[in-house]
């Protein structure tokens, strides 16, 4: 599928962060800034047919936000959209993640943190799709302006058999209500833009002429002026700052492990019990254990 470039009449790009190809899977793209209204730089995502996020895109994604800290550029607004029509994000591809030594710890928690205590406002512009570690992603942003029309975000990981890390979590007992919070996560709901307005996923509905708008009424653009607009977030999100640390990852590893052995243990007492239940006129079928 070909990438999407942006249109003629685009803002010219202030810089463009190439994404490395990653195998046969995922070809090159590219992470292209642009600033549509003065102080607001869109990040644009173009990376396969759905921007997954693989080591390559994350890693583009940090170098972007260095240059926008780092690089001479006046504070601002950051946002986050994709060149991609259909998708903000599809999320992680789960063998690329499983198989890559410290992905997790040291690639996409890096990300999410630096995200969610970067010293600017960022906004998430959901243009598409914006499923599992894609709405992880935009929910580490400060805001977030759905499609009205077109896209649906969820956490689908109950559909593919996927516990939820602490740190994937956490930002979502931090955001959302309790309802949200277990429909997300409980049920796989897909949320389309008007649905995640009402359950607070978003902010906002529309494209770029709406978050636009969005930012100029709330006067995102001087909010990072003082310097400690970071320091607010870190202090705000502080349980989820820490979750996405490397040593709360080695923790909840051990934890998941501790777990899965204890389960062991209680499936072996639990089959002794229902064999024992069932031999003493229970109408189960063993077989069904």
């Amino acid at each position: 599928m070909s990438q999407q470039q942006p249109p003629p009449s685009s803002p010219p790009a202030l810089f463009t962060i190439p994404i490395e190809p990653l195998g046969d899977r995922y070809p090159a793209g590219t992470v292209v800034c642009t600033e549509p209204a003065p102080a607001v730089y869109v990040l644009t995502i173009t990376v396969g047919a759905d921007n997954r996020l693989t080591t390559p895109t994350c890693r583009a994604l940090l170098a972007a936000l260095d240059t926008l800290e780092f690089g001479g550029f006046a504070p601002g607004v950051v946002v986050t959209t994709s060149g991609i029509a259909k998708f903000y994000s599809n999320g992680l591809d789960l063998e690329h993640a499983l198989s890559t030594e410290g992905f997790t710890p040291d690639v996409l928690y890096p990300l999410f943190a630096r995200f969610l205590t970067f010293p600017m406002p960022t906004v998430a512009l959901l243009n598409g799709h914006a499923f599992a570690g894609g709405l992880m992603l935009a929910m580490h942003h400060d805001y977030r302006v759905m499609n009205p029309a077109r896209g649906y975000c969820c956490i689908n990981e109950l559909e593919f058999g996927v516990p939820l890390k602490a740190g994937m979590s956490a930002i979502f007992r931090l955001k959302t209500s309790a309802a949200t919070y277990r429909t997300l996560v409980l049920e796989a709901r897909r949320f389309g833009g008007p649905a995640a307005l009402d359950a607070g996923l978003v902010d906002a509905l529309g494209g770029l002429d709406a978050l636009l708008a969005f930012v100029a009424a709330r006067g995102l653009t001087t909010k990072a002026k003082t310097g400690v607009y970071g320091l607010l977030k870190a202090e705000m999100y502080r349980e989820s700052v820490d979750l996405l640390g490397a040593a709360a990852h080695a923790r909840d590893e051990l934890r998941e492990q501790e777990a899965a052995k204890a389960y062991d243990a209680r499936r072996d007492l639990g089959e002794r019990t229902a064999r024992d239940v069932l031999r003493k006129g229970g109408k189960a079928p063993v077989a069904k254990l």
